[in-house]
């Protein structure tokens, strides 16, 4: 008893650091420091981060940056439409995937509205998962979906049919 709980602790340790991995490389700099920070006494943006990092096509996808007090913009060329990075300390920009962007990884640029530099991040699209709208009960069950289905009627109708015969009383003036 005692080696399962030690197993089941151990797996959700595992689990909660493994979860949190991208977490901390989405927020820090390979090189060290803030990305984006330069040299100009830590103007500009810095701290950018996706929310998700992975998106389907046609999805939507938080932008957050710190550094730009008066606004930026957040661009992607050929994936997104140019947003708006609200101002504060900390800007936020939702924007749309578009539908036809290409999968993959790819990168994204925060530029303040008052400081020339500017910060990147890194985000994955998904293939699209398009729905089935409209198609209005045209697509039949599959193969599996059938072979189940009549697998079941079968043990419905063979378990039917033995309780009958159990059940059955018998016939007068036979014991």
């Amino acid at each position: 008893m005692r080696v399962l709980r030690a197993l089941t602790v151990a797996a959700a340790t595992c689990a909660a650091i493994g979860l949190s991995t991208p977490f901390v490389s989405a927020n820090s700099s390979p090189f060290g420091g803030d990305v984006g920070r330069g040299g100009d006494g830590g103007r500009g943006p810095s701290n950018v981060s996706v929310n998700p990092f992975a998106v389907h096509q046609g999805s939507t996808m938080q932008v957050s940056a710190a550094g730009c007090g008066h606004g930026g913009t957040v661009t992607s060329h050929g994936n997104f439409p140019p947003a708006n990075l609200s101002a504060g300390s900390i800007g936020f920009a939702t924007v749309r995937i578009f539908n036809h962007a290409s999968p993959g990884t790819h990168t994204l640029s925060v530029k303040c509205n008052d400081s020339s530099l500017v910060a990147t991040a890194r985000f994955r699209i998904l293939e699209g998962r398009p729905s089935q709208g409209g198609l209005g009960g045209s697509l039949g069950p599959s193969t599996a979906e059938t072979a189940i289905g009549a697998g079941l009627v079968g043990s419905a109708a063979l378990g039917a049919g033995a309780h009958v015969l159990r059940r059955r009383r018998p016939i007068r003036g036979r014991v």
